[in-house]
């Protein structure tokens, strides 16, 4: 991504990629086991929380772009100690959960596509061998990347529609009549369960720093992302319960959807469904164990994101790669899928809750309406005592594996600072932390650009932009300059002119610099519409 910039289409993508993974495939059915004919609704009820989350990290990225992401958004709001490193420590904990459901996952369709029937042993060794098998292929530098991953997310997204489309034609609904819902705290808490499902949307915010136009595509990318996939779950979750009876789904939980599309596509959905939730999986583990959860790892142990990580160079950090693995394969083999689920959600959670309050904290920066932040760290943590109190009542033992994860990571956490003495950074990306040494020194850049501009086009007037032009630096994400000249240069030639005068004066490509042509006609009505000052 780096050297080229990415549109909306790339970074809806990779947001719909995240979490179109194996929570749908894996989970769906103890949704369904809950919620019952209500399901629909708890995914609906799940994604909304998911929506006012992705307000929030859309906020925080357009104005702190980083591959940070998350943790970096935590540590602006929290500062480099032990709490934002505690919940660094919790996000690595919930993404080895989130490939241990993947590969467990991909065990039970694999062992019910190759045996026709649910086998424990061959499950086993299908979850293993996938971890192990896409382990091996990241150490040898091969992994999805680019249109192969675009043409991976459209496949998926293709057969759930498919699935969905002829699906709805064979739905009873006397199976989603109301006469089938639970109370409302078990329909929420089916939610809660599934809400593993739209984990995936923030990885949005880790190509911030590559993204064109950040301030309108980040925001759209993710409110369409998180919008279209509760349209897809929603769908999904209509045609499994109208299509199967209670029974069907406790023999079937953990291949569910494979198991909804027999009535009306037989032994063909079946299989069909199968592959898709393999090849859905699989893709998830690869992406997962190469992407996200490696930040967290080198955050964990240097403190920030070494230099080298902005080349995508994976060289030097296979240990990373293996220590992922190895506590994948525990956690997979050890905790049932009901266990597993919960304490990613829960993780999840308790994370999401940490980057709404950070939004509220740093809404004068980030012009957050802090009523919707605030609304989204509430709506994250009363959920997280929901689940934890529905597990207390219903099935305790599923809270031991959250217990280990959320007071195991901190236990870690503590120790590992003491005895390293190993702190994070104040900026995790160094991208960061000199965009804003920029910014705070814009002043000092400004005549040195300047120049370069009257060099280029001697006859223009050059205008400060935006929030610098009102003195507000707190909420400026870039320094914006409008350079009005008698001609414009034609639209496909002004991104050349830009690089031009970057160089001219000296500006890395990384520095938050925006230059805008006007021709001198249309410069009174342009200027009229923001804020400036004229420098030149």
């Amino acid at each position: 991504m780096h050297g080229k910039k990415i549109g909306f289409l790339e970074a809806f993508s990779i947001g719909v990629g995240g979490m179109i993974g194996g929570g749908i495939f894996a989970v769906l059915g103890l949704t369904v086991l809950l919620a019952k004919g209500a399901a629909p609704i708890a995914f609906l009820l799940a994604g909304l929380i998911a929506l006012i989350t992705a307000y929030s990290y859309a906020k925080l990225s357009v104005r702190f772009p980083s591959e940070g992401g998350t943790i970096e958004f935590v540590v602006r709001a929290f500062g480099p100690g032990l709490f934002s490193a505690w919940l660094n420590t919790l996000l690595l904990a919930s993404y080895i959960i989130m490939l241990s459901l993947y590969s467990y996952a991909f065990g039970s369709y694999g062992a019910v596509l190759l045996a026709g029937v649910e086998n424990p042993v061959l499950k086993k060794i299908l979850t293993a061998g996938v971890i192990i098998f896409f382990t091996g292929l990241n150490l040898l530098g091969a992994y999805i990347v680019g249109k192969a991953e675009d043409l991976m997310v459209a496949f998926k997204v293709f057969i759930l529609l498919f699935f969905a489309a002829l699906g709805f034609m064979t739905i009873d609904p006397s199976r989603l009549s109301p006469a089938t819902y639970p109370s409302f705290f078990h329909i929420f808490t089916g939610g809660l369960i599934i809400f593993l499902a739209y984990e995936g949307f923030e990885l949005i915010a880790n190509t911030a720093q590559d993204v064109y136009d950040p301030e309108k595509v980040l925001p759209k990318a993710f409110y369409a992302a998180v919008t279209f996939v509760i349209f897809v779950y929603v769908l999904v979750a209509l045609v499994a319960v109208g299509n199967l009876d209670p029974e069907e789904v406790v023999k079937a939980k953990d291949y569910v959807l494979a198991e909804a599309a027999k009535p009306f596509l037989g032994k063909l959905g079946f299989v069909l469904i199968g592959i898709a939730a393999l090849v859905s999986t699989a893709s998830a583990i690869n992406a997962t164990l190469y992407g996200t959860a490696r930040i967290s790892y080198l955050v964990a142990k240097y403190g920030e994101l070494p230099r080298v990580f902005a080349k995508k160079i994976w060289k030097g950090a296979y240990e990373g790669l293996l220590i992922l693995a190895a506590l994948t394969l525990i956690a997979a083999l050890s905790f049932d899928l009901e266990n597993i689920s919960v304490a990613g959600s829960l993780g999840f959670l308790l994370v999401f809750a940490a980057v709404n309050v950070a939004n509220f904290r740093l809404a004068h920066q980030t012009r957050a309406n802090r009523f919707l932040a605030a609304l989204g760290a509430f709506s994250c943590l009363v959920s997280a005592a929901v689940l934890v109190w529905h597990n207390l009542k219903t099935n305790p033992q599923s809270l031991y594996s959250s217990a280990w994860v959320v007071g195991g990571t901190c236990v870690f956490e503590l120790f590992y600072r003491l005895i390293t003495k190993r702190r994070l950074s104040s900026f995790l990306d160094w991208r960061l932390r000199e965009k804003e040494e920029f910014l705070d020194q814009f002043e000092r850049h400004l005549a040195r650009i300047t120049q370069a501009i009257l060099r280029e086009f001697r006859e223009a007037e050059v205008f400060l932009m935006d929030e610098l032009a009102e003195g507000r630096r707190e909420v400026a994400s870039k320094l914006h300059l409008s350079v009005v000249v008698p001609e414009a240069p034609p639209k496909h030639l002004q991104p050349k002119s830009e690089e031009k005068i970057r160089k001219q004066s000296g500006i890395s490509p990384h520095h938050p610099v925006k230059i805008s042509f006007v021709a001198k006609e249309e410069a009174k009505k342009y200027l009229e519409r923001r804020p400036h000052k004229k420098i030149a």
